[in-house]
C-alpha cells in the first residue's frame, strides 16, 4: 500500500477525491450510503424520484461542508436514466463510482399466484432494467476514470429463498447474475463490479414486513439483533475504494450471519 493511500485511510478519507453517483439516495440505505461516501471524502451525486426530500438531504450534506448534488431520477424511464447519468458526470467532472441502490419492492406479502403482471413488470423494469441502463450510461465515464467501481445492491432474499416476495427476489437474483457478467465485460476498462446483499434492514422501505419476518432474521442471525443502515455502509465503502481493486464479480452478504454466502 502506498504511503498516500495509507494516510488517506488512516485520516478517514478512504474515498478522497472520488466522484460517486448513488441512486435511491433520498432515504433509507441510499441516504446512508451517500452520507458515508461523502464523509469518506468523495463528492456525491444523489439521485432519486423523491425530488423534494432529495434536495433537503443534499442541502443538509452541503451544510456540513460536503459536495452533494441532487438529481431527479425515474429508473422506470430510460430517458430519465440517461439524463441523470449525464448530469452526474457534468456536475462532478467525471465519475469514479456508481452505487445502483434504487429499487422497488411492490410484491411484498403476496403469494406468487397473486402478483399481477403490471406489478411484476414494474419491479423488473425498475430493479433490473434500470440497473442495466444506468450502468451502461455511466460506463464511458467510469472507464475514463481508470479506477471505476460499481456496487449493485442485491439482497440476501434470493440466497435463502424468501417466500411471498417473488418479483423482488427474482429481480435481486438477476442483479447477482448481472454483477458477475458485467464484471467480465467491464474488467477490460479496469472497472470493478460487485454486489452487496443486505439482510432485512430497519428502514422506511421495510415497514411493510411482518413482525414474524423480523423475528426470523433476529433469531437466526449469528449476531442476534436488528440490522441498521450503518451496518451495510462499510461493505459499500470497501467496494468503492482502492482496497478492493482486485475484487470483482463478488456478492457480499451483509446480514449478521443469517445467510453465510
Amino acid at each position: 500500500m502506498s504511503e498516500r493511500r495509507a494516510d488517506d485511510i488512516q485520516g478517514g478519507k478512504l474515498l478522497a477525491g472520488r466522484r460517486v453517483l448513488v441512486t435511491g439516495a433520498a432515504r433509507g440505505l441510499g441516504l446512508a450510503f451517500a452520507t458515508a461516501i461523502a464523509e469518506a471524502g468523495a463528492a456525491v451525486a444523489m439521485a432519486d424520484i423523491l425530488t423534494e426530500r432529495l434536495e433537503q438531504e443534499a442541502a443538509a450534506l452541503r451544510e456540513r461542508g460536503f459536495t452533494a448534488v441532487p438529481l431527479t431520477l425515474d429508473l422506470g424511464d430510460p430517458e430519465s436514466v440517461r439524463a441523470c447519468a449525464a448530469q452526474a458526470v457534468q456536475a462532478l467532472g467525471g465519475l469514479d463510482g456508481l452505487v445502483n441502490n434504487a429499487a422497488v419492492t411492490d410484491s411484498g406479502g403476496r403469494a406468487a399466484g397473486d402478483i399481477d403482471i403490471a406489478t411484476w413488470d414494474r419491479v423488473m423494469n425498475v430493479n433490473v432494467r434500470g440497473t442495466w441502463l444506468m450502468t451502461a450510461a455511466c460506463e464511458p465515464a467510469l472507464r475514463a476514470s481508470g479506477r471505476g467501481a460499481i456496487v449493485n445492491l442485491a439482497s440476501d432474499t434470493p440466497l435463502w429463498g424468501a417466500p411471498n416476495l417473488l418479483a423482488y427476489v427474482a429481480s435481486k437474483s438477476a442483479i447477482i447474475g448481472m454483477t458477475r457478467s458485467l464484471s467480465r465485460e467491464l474488467g477490460t476498462g479496469n472497472i470493478t463490479v460487485n454486489a452487496v446483499a443486505p439482510g432485512l434492514t430497519l428502514v422506511e422501505a421495510t415497514e411493510y414486513v411482518p413482525q414474524k419476518r423480523h423475528e426470523l432474521y433476529r433469531e437466526q442471525r449469528a449476531i442476534s439483533r436488528e440490522q441498521l443502515p450503518a451496518d451495510v455502509c462499510g461493505a459499500v465503502l470497501f467496494a468503492l475504494s482502492d482496497l478492493s481493486r482486485f475484487v470483482t464479480g463478488q456478492t457480499l452478504a451483509v446480514n449478521g450471519g443469517f445467510v453465510m454466502h
